[in-house]
């Protein structure tokens, strides 16, 4: 039975150094390029909650810009936001962080302009990123994102993440995320 779990943990150690340690060197990128078409995809799924603060001392999300119309429109048109807001592994703010959604988002009518990271910080995905954009319409119960990119264990990514509300009001949004990513 020891030996059983030395050996699990040499292999979760193994796997954990393994996706933290992800040669980004030019020449190690070009190796990976050359050895891509014998690889088979994965799929991995996430899910987890960004929290978006809009006010306060703990602002995550400030307005970056805006037009000189903005103030008069009912849809925010030109606002611009720049956001850094913490992903957590349920909804309560405090619950244990994965990392984190940076990027922008903007106003031109009735939905907004997505294009941010999913930056994450802990785990055998710490320093992988995945990259989203698409138009957010939060008239809808789900929003659809694509993922059209990704870096670290996630170099090549494609696939989609889909949003839900789960809480709103003036100052905080909390928004239930599930991604399904195919990468190599």
């Amino acid at each position: 039975m020891e030996k059983q779990i030395v050996i699990g943990l040499i292999c979760l150690v193994l796997t954990i150094a393994t996706a933290a340690a992800i040669d980004k060197s030019p020449k190690a990128v070009e190796k990976w390029f050359k050895n891509l078409p014998y690889a088979n995809p994965k799929t991995t799924k996430f899910h987890f909650y960004f929290h978006e603060i809009f006010g306060g001392d703990n602002q995550t999300a400030p307005i970056i810009a805006q037009a000189n119309i903005t103030a008069q429109s009912p849809t925010f048109f030109g606002m611009l936001r720049m956001f850094d807001n913490p992903l957590t592994v349920g909804p309560d703010p405090n619950s244990k962080q994965v990392g984190r959604a940076q990027g922008i988002h903007g106003s031109p009518s009735l939905a907004l302009f997505f294009n941010f990271n999913f930056v994450f910080t802990n785990g055998p995905y710490n320093g992988s990123t995945v990259s989203v954009m698409g138009r957010v319409a939060e008239s809808q119960e789900y929003r659809e994102l694509s993922i059209i990119g990704g870096s670290g264990v996630f170099r090549l990514a494609k696939g989609v993440a889909t949003g839900k509300t789960y809480f709103s009001n003036d100052k905080l949004v909390i928004v239930e995320y599930n991604l399904i990513i195919i990468h190599y």
